[in-house]
């Protein structure tokens, strides 16, 4: 099993550990209120930042590895425009999260970033269940999800509090044996 460091190529990311010259960059998308609005947590100060970043790089050394939380980075120019996170949970299972900065939206990178790394945790990794909690107003993410054909299995009541207020979850899935049979979805 590939533990650290990793650098995997997709279509059109490049999924890679951070490094601690990537926090400016991060900070643009962790710092942004048009994406974290949508994700478990509130935006983060560049101070806050370079802590999420030092702390990610430590714990990307353990071993055993828990959590590949991974930059995400434009394949055309190696700049850092999102993050990609699998915290592996339970026996053979892992939860999703992801972003990218909200000045390249639209143009395929989390969806090319789920895909890199669903290959990674159901090859390399061999999990055989990933998830997704999103929240119910992030339609983009929604779409990836049923894209990726992760099946939907319920909402999550008052999940996650964030931006001063409880926000339930829409909980998505994806299994091994489905995603072999469509590792290569349209």
């Amino acid at each position: 099993m590939t533990v650290h460091p990793i650098y995997i190529r997709g279509r059109h990311v490049i999924l890679r550990d951070f490094q601690l010259d990537d926090v400016e960059q991060a900070y643009a998308v962790m710092g942004d209120d048009r994406v974290t609005r949508s994700l478990s947590f509130d935006s983060r100060t560049r101070d806050q930042v370079g802590v999420l970043i030092q702390d990610a790089i430590n714990r990307s050394e353990q071993k055993p590895r828990n959590e590949f939380y991974l930059a995400v980075a434009s394949s055309e120019v190696d700049r850092l425009i999102g993050f990609a996170r699998l915290g592996l949970s339970g026996v053979k299972a892992a939860k999703l999260g992801y972003a990218i900065r909200a000045d390249e939206w639209g143009r395929g990178y989390a969806t090319d970033a789920v895909r890199t790394l669903l290959n990674f945790g159901f090859q390399e990794l061999e999990l055989h269940r990933v998830s997704a909690a999103i929240g119910p107003e992030n339609i983009a993410s929604i779409a990836i999800a049923k894209r990726l054909r992760f099946q939907y299995e319920g909402r999550i009541r008052d999940h996650v509090f964030t931006n001063n207020a409880w926000r339930d979850s829409l909980l998505y899935s994806i299994l091994a044996g489905e995603w072999v049979q469509n590792a290569e979805p349209g």
